[in-house]
């Protein structure tokens, strides 16, 4: 068993790095640095806390739980994986959980550990999770948590037990909620880990439910990314959590909509085909359990990569915002497209003295352009002049701050960008 659990933390260790790669996050220069907290509530476990607060925390900040593989440490997903250059440029505030038995591994296997509040590693976590909460505005709606290897298998662990609590969740090489049980006290289940244990989907959903009896509410949203040639914790397990969360949320196995984010790459997603879908699955072609980490793509799904203002709003806002002035906005926009689809991303930039306190852009879709799914805005109509409206948490731009959302559509061959923008009725400029 030590070998196995050397093994795994070898080859994460690898991965951790390997995510440097992966996406380039250019980061703003920060004095924030990672603290230990201690005293944090009930630990029946004994973790370790390290907790990242951006010098630039957006209003009402999300909170990600980042869960580091067996062999690590809190301070290892930490320094090996971009969370925190990600956290300096959204405002939100990163927990990194740090296991302090001696294989390093989180407990997902022990019955205490696989029962709502029963005991062990998630209590622990959960007390992290409240501790943030008491201090710091959290939103209570962008609560999210994700995960390497036995990381991703507490991911699950959480997202099941605590669905109240947690929004979406992300989980690099996992296995489905309640696959590595065990009860005998061991931490490593064989048949899991070889991809051996295959239900059905309504029996990977009741484990779910039969470890929180009672809770009839909506489940956190998962993303979950597997390598076709994993040697830890093998493919299958990629399957059999698909089954398990599209089960959760009442969806078919059927995808919505499948593409190719990247050579090698098969994304699948259940029950919608935008970004936030309840359900999104990245198989990962030729790649071993040291696959490559997008954080951006799991900030992506959250639906909180957007800037935070510069300055925090003014705690009694102006009944009123003045549209801004000529001038006084700027807009990016980037298109990728694919056969019949496309997606758009769009920048907004206060670029006047004056903070925008609620806004709604206007523009003109192309010809044969129509909204399918969009995040970080409402959008209305579908096609010709589109109005995209700001949600609860983004209604907010300061001076020379911006705000990122973005939409999916179809198309009949123009891809191209619309020929204005107007925010709060005056024209913006582009580029």
């Amino acid at each position: 068993m030590t070998a196995r659990f050397k093994l795994l933390g070898a080859a994460l260790v690898a991965a951790a790095i390997t995510v440097l790669a992966a996406v380039t996050v250019p980061a703003p220069a920060s004095a924030a640095a990672l603290t230990e907290v201690t005293g944090f509530g009930p630990n029946p476990s004994n973790l370790r806390m390290y907790l990242y607060v951006p010098d630039r925390v957006a209003p009402r900040p999300a909170l990600v739980v980042a869960v580091h593989y067996c062999t690590g440490s809190g301070p290892a997903m930490h320094s090996g994986t971009q969370y925190a250059a990600l956290a300096d440029r959204y405002g939100y505030i990163v927990v990194y959980p740090s296991v302090t038995r001696s294989s390093k591994c989180f407990d997902v296997s022990s019955p205490q550990a696989l029962r709502r509040d029963g005991g062990s590693d998630p209590v622990g976590i959960m007390s992290m999770v409240d501790h943030v909460r008491q201090r710091y505005d959290v939103d209570p709606a962008r609560i999210f948590a994700t995960g390497i290897s036995s990381g991703a298998m507490m991911t699950n662990v959480l997202l099941g037990l605590y669905p109240d609590v947690f929004s979406a969740g992300s989980a690099f090489s996992g296995v489905p909620f309640g696959c590595f049980a065990t009860t005998d006290g061991s931490e490593w289940n064989s048949q899991c880990a070889n991809g051996q244990i295959v239900r059905t989907p309504q029996q990977w959903g009741d484990l779910v439910r039969n470890a929180h009896p009672g809770y009839t509410g909506p489940r956190p949203r998962m993303q979950t990314w597997h390598g076709t040639n994993d040697e830890t914790l093998r493919y299958p397990n990629f399957g059999e959590q698909i089954k398990q969360w599209t089960n959760l949320h009442g969806l078919s196995q059927t995808p919505t909509y499948t593409d190719s984010p990247q050579s090698g790459y098969t994304r699948t997603r259940y029950g919608g085909s935008g970004p936030t879908a309840p359900v999104e699955a990245i198989s990962m072609q030729g790649v071993s359990h040291n696959l490559p980490v997008d954080a951006a793509q799991a900030i992506r799904f959250f639906g909180i990569d957007t800037t935070p203002p510069t300055s925090a709003p003014p705690t009694t806002p102006p009944p009123t915002t003045p549209p801004p002035g000529p001038g006084t906005c700027r807009i990016g926009y980037t298109v990728s497209s694919w056969n019949t689809g496309l997606t758009a991303s769009v920048t907004i930039t206060n670029t006047g003295g004056t903070t925008i306190d609620g806004w709604n852009l206007t523009f003109p879709l192309p010809a044969g352009q129509t909204v399918t799914s969009g995040w970080n805005a409402t959008y209305a109509p579908s096609s010709g002049t589109v109005t995209a409206r700001n949600v609860a948490y983004n209604g907010t731009i300061a001076p020379n701050a911006s705000v990122s959302i973005g939409f999916q559509a179809t198309h009949t061959g123009n891809t191209g960008a619309p020929a204005s923008f107007a925010l709060n009725g005056t024209t913006c400029s582009t580029g």
